[in-house]
C-alpha cells in the first residue's frame, strides 16, 4: 500500500510534537484503516493506535515506544527490530506477525480491563509470532496467547507470564531469569537449552513424556511401532481404547492403524505423528497438538476436537493396499461424522473429501499462510 499524503501529514506533525515544538500534534490513528501500509523505520514514539487496522503493514525498525495499540489488528505485519517498549498493546491481535530482534521491554500485552474482571475471555493474541532474539524484559504477557509462537532466543528476563498459554512454543535458548509462568500452559513447548530453574514455574503444565505414562503404554507403542515397520510381522497392533493420555508427547511417532477408541488425549501432543488409518473414535482430543500429522483415512467419529490445532495436518483418503502391500485401487477417506470441531484450527480446504455430516464446525478457523483465518459457523461439507 503507498502510503497516503494524509499520513505523511500526520507523521510531520507528530515529529514535531516529539521534539516539543508549539506547533506539533501527537499522532491520532485510532482505529484508522492502514493494513498494508509501510511505515518502516516511521517514528510513532508515544502515537495513538488504538484499534488500527495494520495487518500485514511494514513496520520495520519503527519506533513506537510507549505507543497506545490496545486492541490493534497486527496480524502478519513485519515489525522486525521494531522498538515497542513500554507501549499498551492489549488485547492486540498479532497473530503471525514478525518481530524478529524487536524490544517490547516492559511493553504490556495483558488481557484488557474487561476481561479481568469477568468479561469475555479475550487474550492478546500472538499465535505463530515470530519473536526469535525479542527482547521481552519485564513485559506483562499475563493470560497471552503464544501458541506455536517462535522465541527462539529471546529475552524473557522478569516477564510476567501467568497463565499465558505456551503451547508447541518454541523456547529454545529463551533466558528466563526471574520471569514468572505460574499456571502457564506449556504442553508440547520446545524447551531445548532453555534454563527453567531461574523462573517461577508454580502450577505451569507441561508434555507427559512418555517415559511418564507406565510401562505398559510404553510396551503397546513399542510393540506397535515393531509391527509397522515389519508389515505386521512382529510385534502387535496397539489397542489403547478407553486409555487415559492426557497431554502425552508421542509428536513424530507412528501409530498408523492404532486402535484408540474412547481414549482421551486431551492436550496430547501429536504433532507430526502419524495416524494413518487410525481408530480414534469417540476419542476426546480437545486442545491436542495435530500440526502436521498424517491423518490420511483415519476415524474420528464422534470425537471431540475442541480446540484442536490441525494446522497442516493431512485429512486425505488413505489408500488400501492387499496383505502383501500392493495397491488394491481402493482408498479410506477421513471420517469426521459427528466430530466436535469446535474452535479448531484447520488449513483451508483441509476437510474437502473428508466425511464430516453431523461434525460441529461452530467458530473453527481455516488458515491460509498467505493471509488471517478465517472463522465459520456450523458447516456441512459432505
Amino acid at each position: 500500500m503507498v502510503r497516503p499524503s494524509w499520513v505523511d501529514d500526520i507523521l510531520e506533525r507528530h515529529a514535531r510534537w516529539v521534539a516539543g515544538a508549539a506547533d506539533g500534534m501527537r499522532a491520532e490513528l485510532s482505529r484508522a484503516e492502514l493494513e498494508g501500509i509501510n511505515l518502516s523505520r516511521a517514528d510513532l514514539r508515544g502515537a495513538r493506535l488504538a484499534g488500527a487496522k495494520l495487518s500485514r503493514a511494514r513496520l520495520d525498525d519503527a519506533r513506537l515506544e510507549g505507543a497506545d495499540l490496545s486492541g490493534a489488528d497486527l496480524r502478519r505485519s513485519r515489525l522486525g527490530g521494531a522498538d515497542l517498549s513500554r507501549s499498551l498493546m492489549r488485547g492486540a491481535r498479532m497473530r503471525g506477525a514478525d518481530c524478529t530482534d524487536a524490544k517490547l521491554r516492559a511493553a504490556d500485552l495483558s488481557p484488557p480491563p474487561r476481561a479481568r474482571h469477568g468479561g469475555a475471555a479475550e487474550r492478546t493474541d500472538l499465535m505463530e509470532t515470530v519473536l526469535r532474539g525479542a527482547d521481552l524484559t519485564g513485559a506483562d504477557l499475563r493470560g497471552c496467547d503464544l501458541q506455536n509462537a517462535d522465541l527462539t532466543g529471546a529475552d524473557l528476563s522478569r516477564a510476567n507470564l501467568t497463565g499465558a498459554r505456551l503451547f508447541g512454543a518454541r523456547l529454545a535458548e529463551t533466558r528466563l531469569g526471574g520471569a514468572i509462568l505460574r499456571d502457564a500452559e506449556l504442553v508440547g513447548a520446545i524447551l531445548e537449552g532453555c534454563d527453567l530453574s531461574p523462573a517461577d514455574i508454580q502450577g505451569a503444565r507441561f508434555s507427559a513424556l512418555m517415559d511418564s505414562m507406565g510401562s505398559e503404554i510404553q510396551r503397546i507403542i513399542h510393540d506397535h511401532e515393531r509391527w509397522i515397520q515389519s508389515n505386521g510381522r512382529r510385534g502387535a497392533r496397539a489397542d489403547l481404547d478407553g486409555q487415559r493420555l492426557d497431554r502425552i508427547d508421542l509428536r513424530d511417532v507412528d501409530l498408523s492403524g492404532a486402535t484408540l477408541r474412547g481414549a482421551s488425549l486431551v492436550e496430547a501432543v501429536l504433532a507430526q505423528a502419524k495416524l494413518v488409518m487410525a481408530d480414534l473414535s469417540g476419542a476426546d482430543l480437545s486442545g491436542a497438538i495435530l500440526r502436521g500429522a498424517d491423518l490420511s483415512g483415519a476415524d474420528f467419529g464422534y470425537a471431540r476436537l475442541v480446540g484442536a490445532d490441525l494446522q497442516g495436518a493431512r485429512l486425505a483418503p488413505a489408500e488400501i493396499l492387499d496383505p502383501r502391500g500392493r495397491p488394491t485401487g481402493r482408498t479410506w477417506v477421513v471420517s469426521l461424522r459427528g466430530a466436535d470441531l469446535t474452535r479448531a484450527r484447520l488449513s483451508v480446504g483441509a476437510l474437502q473429501g473428508c466425511m464430516t455430516t453431523e461434525a460441529r464446525l461452530d467458530e473453527a478457523e481455516f488458515e491460509d499462510a498467505r493471509r488471517p483465518a478465517t472463522r465459520v459457523g456450523v458447516l456441512g461439507l459432505y
